[in-house]
């Protein structure tokens, strides 16, 4: 007996079957999308953030030497200065990295699953309505 051309329905290999892997794949592709233009608007966000505080650094520190310091001392003030920004700057880098890794996995995920078929409604019995038939013409 050809064991090669019975497939198990509902095994998470077979394709054909409906279930198992396609089933996580949809529904991971279901986020897909979200995560791409969250995660895309967080990095954006977070690249004008780190933007605007290298712009604040350079003013505290231009404000600071006029007087003839320099922000590299060793001094409490000078030091105060350094870390005004720190915790934004280290918030502003996480969650850049974190966006930027959202913005890619469902990028990846939308290119890998291009070719799927749509997903069909379970409540499609195949007719084909058009204006006509709602309308009762």
């Amino acid at each position: 007996m050809d064991d090669r051309n019975t497939h198990d329905v509902g095994t998470p290999g077979n394709p054909e079957s409906g279930g198992g892997e396609s089933r996580g794949r949809r529904q991971l592709s279901r986020y897909a999308r979200p995560a791409l233009v969250a995660g895309s608007v967080v990095a954006v966000v977070c690249i004008a953030l780190l933007v605007i505080i290298f712009f604040l650094d350079s003013f505290n520190a231009t404000v600071y030497s006029v007087g003839g310091k320099n922000v590299q001392d060793s001094t409490d003030e000078a030091r105060a200065i350094r870390g005004t920004y720190a915790a934004a700057r280290a918030g502003g880098i996480v969650f850049l990295v974190l966006g930027a890794v959202a913005a890619l996995a469902g990028g990846l995920l939308l290119y890998r699953n291009r070719n799927s078929s749509p997903r069909i409604d379970e409540d499609d019995d195949g007719q084909d309505w058009d204006y006509e038939d709602l309308a009762g013409r």
